[in-house]
């Protein structure tokens, strides 16, 4: 395994300069970076909501547990994802109002499921909790709309420029391995 990551040392280099183009993009051009990420967190919200779907449909719902929250908060991902791309001219607001009701109400949701969990696992507290900071999120973004995207776009752009120095720094760890792999002195 050590030699297949060595040997493929420059994905991680590749992934990382990526990583920051993207980072330093988002801040020089942050409508166009706004607009890729409607359309990325669209094709999020399609992929959850269908994943959420299927999990009932194939059956990977425990049968004391409701399914119909999991169902409606799969049905509400596919069509705000949808709402997306459909809402693309307006990105700011639309992508800000998506994320803010889709976060309301999912985390409304996941705090049901948590009380409804309550009768078999202990600590269910911890998925109630990250349901009502959903809710939190989504109400601080609808009352705070121009900060809030601003911020989720800063967020994005810092997370990015931070990953990508990781990702170099690790990709130049594994180029020195596979340099001394090849010398037959590896200092692992």
């Amino acid at each position: 395994m050590l030699s297949m990551f060595t040997r493929n040392w420059w994905v991680f280099l590749v992934r990382g300069i990526a990583a920051i183009v993207f980072g330093v993009a988002a801040f020089i051009w942050p409508q166009v970076t706004l607009a890729a990420v409607v359309v990325l967190f669209g094709a999020y919200l399609l992929v959850d909501g269908f994943a959420m779907i299927l999990s009932v449909a194939a059956g990977y719902v425990p049968p004391w547990q409701s399914k119909w929250p999991i169902i409606l908060s799969g049905v509400l991902s596919i069509v705000l994802g949808i709402a997306a791309f459909v809402w693309t001219d307006a990105v700011a607001l639309s992508v800000l109002y998506i994320v803010a009701f889709w976060s309301i109400v999912t985390g409304i949701l996941q705090a049901v499921a948590a009380y409804e969990l309550r009768r078999e696992i202990d600590n269910e507290i911890w998925l109630g909790l990250g349901g009502v900071l959903s809710v939190v999120f989504g109400i601080l973004l609808v009352v705070f709309p121009a900060a809030g995207m601003l911020s989720l776009l800063w967020l994005v752009a810092l997370w990015a420029i931070a990953f990508g120095l990781s990702s170099i720094a690790f990709a130049y760890r594994l180029h020195q391995l596979n340099k001394d792999l090849k010398s037959g002195a590896a200092a692992i």
